[in-house]
């Protein structure tokens, strides 16, 4: 099988340095150091990409207080469409507001889950990673390989886990989508915005399609990062106390 030769590297090293990182924790959590070595080097690669992620809370931020002149936008251009989606584009740009920023996270993180599925489902970095395993199971099993002895279990939690955190995820969208007035940054009447609106939501939930094609490692580095998605979220989105009357009066 031919491979890419820069992926190739990439996956080469990335096998040396997590195989380094299991064996220096061995002797704390013996056979499942594999297991929190991936768990680790996810949490830091998150924390790599976390001044996006309060980046793309600023903005987030910066739309919800653009909301009412959304909404008079709307209102103004309700049957003009495309004036409209382009005098919203305008306005986010005029305030810094970038509605395309939320997606930059996301994208960062596809190379790490490439990189662990390319180690966990094939021989490429020549580490022995595919000889280790979680309760028994090989961390490169599938799914579709079966689900029989501790296999079963295993995925099922995990993908209960997945399901439970894409559910609370598409209900903060929804909010964060009335909130600011927006799909997606895109005015929420229009052609399309209903289907778009209906759409994005779900889109939490594709964790756990995905975690059906892929190996138990990537499987947990899905849970691990939408695990911290949602711990972000809930810090760096928690509701801001507004000015007292109080502290207005001494400004």
């Amino acid at each position: 099988m031919l491979a890419f030769a820069p992926l190739h590297d990439v996956v080469g090293a990335a096998g040396t340095a997590l195989s380094w990182l299991t064996d220096l924790l061995e002797p704390l959590a013996d056979g499942t150091a594999t297991v929190v070595a991936i768990v680790l080097l996810t949490i830091a690669v998150r924390l790599l990409i976390a001044p996006l992620t309060v980046a793309q809370v600023r903005g987030e931020r910066r739309r919800a207080a653009l909301a009412p002149r959304v909404r008079d936008l709307q209102q103004r251009y309700a049957e003009d469409p495309a004036t409209l989606q382009r005098e919203v584009f305008a306005l986010y740009r005029s305030a810094g507001a970038n509605p395309v920023a939320g997606c930059l996270p996301l994208l960062l993180q596809a190379p790490f889950l490439l990189v662990l599925y390319r180690l966990f489902a094939t021989d490429e970095g020549g580490t022995g990673l595919l000889d280790e395993r979680l309760a028994g199971v090989p961390l490169g099993h599938h799914v579709s390989d079966g689900l029989t002895g501790a296999a079963g279990p295993l995925f099922v939690v995990l993908l209960v886990a997945l399901l439970m955190l894409a559910w609370w995820s598409s209900r903060r969208a929804r909010r964060a989508s009335a909130a600011v007035g927006t799909v997606a940054g895109t005015p929420t009447e229009g052609p399309g915005a209903a289907t778009l609106g209906r759409l994005l939501p779900l889109l939490p939930f594709t964790t756990v399609l995905v975690a059906l094609v892929l190996p138990l490692a990537a499987v947990i580095y899905l849970v691990t990062t939408t695990a911290w998605s949602a711990l972000e979220q809930a810090v760096l989105r928690r509701p801001q106390a507004a000015p007292s009357a109080a502290d207005n009066s001494h400004r």
